[in-house]
């Protein structure tokens, strides 16, 4: 029995889970929710969106070209006689723009921040909704190995009642006891009920991450590989590594050239126009007339109320802003590394602690077991015992839990829980794709994927 017991102990977190090659490794739920969660697929949509900021700051070095028709009739008297003419006229205009007070170049500048900025946040989604998927494959392993932790809880105090019975029927035990071993028989059976019910939780919470049933997980979930050797180096690497803190700077970046785009409001506009036109009738005395003009203009802002320079003003204040939100990121980056750590290191020692109460819990369930046998213990004696083993096991299958939820949030918080650093079997989403198709178009209603 004890034998049994201790080999038990040791498979506890794969209960329920199968090892083969045939289960579904962590690394392939976290492609699972990479190539299917609609969060990150969000996320991408709304980056090929910002894209489109670029080519929109670009058509300020464009011309404009319009068409114009128009037909008409005109009446006129004379001498006492009316006369009607039909006449019609086209056009066509054409405007260049040749110097906007550097905002087209700012403008640019500013939105290629921006896109960089939400390239990091894209980064930061795809490495919270790995984490997430990472928590839900765990959970499912962790709620499955305590229905079955559960479930032998049952089984063995269903024996203690039957027991309890055999020997109130000899006269060798009370009724006390058989009520006593009844009476835990049923907490076990509602605890079993509550564990069913968290297993169906997780399973739902895994669907929805990771787009597929919770099927056939296999326990290996090992993480302890891309987890720091020390605090020091998990700090350094979060600086450089962290998509927060990269987003935080192209945002500051942004605010620079978004301040000296509002700054070129207040010098000259130079642009050169031309147009060409041909009417048919324009009077009585011409059947046809064609023009055609060139010319530069010159536009010198003097005076627009004071809303420009509010503006700009305003802009100043927006930057000192992004600026201090950088330094409260890399404040927040850090207290959430030191933090992950903390937990990652805890759930370390409290597996050790756990394994250990759970040997010696095991080992005086035992000697209880055989003290009641010569009569030097009673049943609620083994009952107590039992649901103390109980409570050490679930705290280890927790601490096993936490270890593993642990590892991945400190490599998420250090900024590098990613497809390419977990080297996830999946096609990369490659987002300068979708740039560098839309940032010199001219023109065209279709999206590079033909919507």
């Amino acid at each position: 029995m004890r034998k049994t017991m201790k080999t038990a102990l040791v498979t506890l977190f794969a209960v329920g889970v199968v090892t083969s090659s045939e289960a579904e490794t962590i690394k392939e739920a976290l492609a699972l929710a990479y190539a299917n969660n609609p969060t990150l697929n969000a996320a991408r949509a709304e980056l090929r969106g910002v894209d489109e900021n670029v080519p929109q700051a670009l058509a300020g070095w464009r011309p404009t070209v319009s068409a114009e028709a128009d037909v008409g009739s005109i009446r006129s008297s004379y001498g006492g006689s009316q006369y009607y003419r039909n006449n019609a006229s086209i056009s066509l205009a054409i405007s260049q723009t040749v110097f906007r007070g550097f905002r087209t170049v700012n403008s640019t500048r500013q939105a290629e921040a921006i896109v960089r900025a939400q390239r990091e946040s894209l980064s930061s989604t795809e490495q919270d909704v790995l984490l997430a998927a990472a928590q839900a494959y765990v959970d499912v392993i962790r709620d499955t190995a305590l229905v079955s932790l559960q479930r032998s809880d049952l089984q063995f105090l269903s024996e203690q009642v039957r027991a309890a019975n055999d020997r109130f029927e000899v006269g060798e035990g009370t009724r006390t006891d058989v009520s006593q071993a009844d009476a835990r028989r049923a907490e076990a059976q509602a605890n079993l009920n509550t564990a069913l019910a968290n297993l169906n939780t997780s399973r739902a919470i895994y669907r929805q991450i990771v787009g597929l049933e919770a099927k056939n997980l296999s326990a290996d979930t090992r993480i302890s590989v891309l987890v720091p050797k020390s605090i020091d180096e998990a700090l350094r690497i979060s600086e450089d590594d962290q998509p927060l803190i990269q987003q935080a700077q192209h945002l500051v970046d942004a605010a620079i050239f978004a301040t000296k785009a509002i700054e070129g409001e207040l010098l000259p506009t130079v642009s050169v126009d031309g147009s060409v036109s041909r009417s048919w009738n324009p009077s009585d005395s011409v059947a046809t007339q064609n023009a055609a003009s060139v010319y530069g203009r010159v536009s010198i802002p003097i005076y627009q109320a004071g809303s420009v320079s509010s503006r700009v003003r305003q802009s100043k204040e927006e930057l000192s802003q992004t600026r201090l939100q950088l330094d409260v990121t890399r404040d927040q980056v850090r207290a959430n590394v030191i933090s992950a750590w903390g937990v990652y290191q805890a759930a370390e020692a409290s597996i050790s602690a756990a394994r250990s109460a759970v040997e010696a819990q095991q080992l005086a369930l035992e000697g209880v077991i055989e003290e009641q046998r010569v009569g030097q213990r009673t049943t609620l004696d083994v009952l107590d015992a039992q649901r103390e083993l109980v409570n050490q096991r679930v705290n280890l299958v927790t601490a096993q839990r936490n270890r593993i939820v642990g590892g991945y949030q400190l490599v998420s918080s250090i900024g590098r829980l990613d497809a390419d650093t977990l080297n996830l079997s999946i096609a990369r989403y490659k987002p300068k794709e979708h740039y560098t198709a839309v940032r010199d178009k001219w023109f065209g209603l279709r999206t590079p994927d033909g919507r």
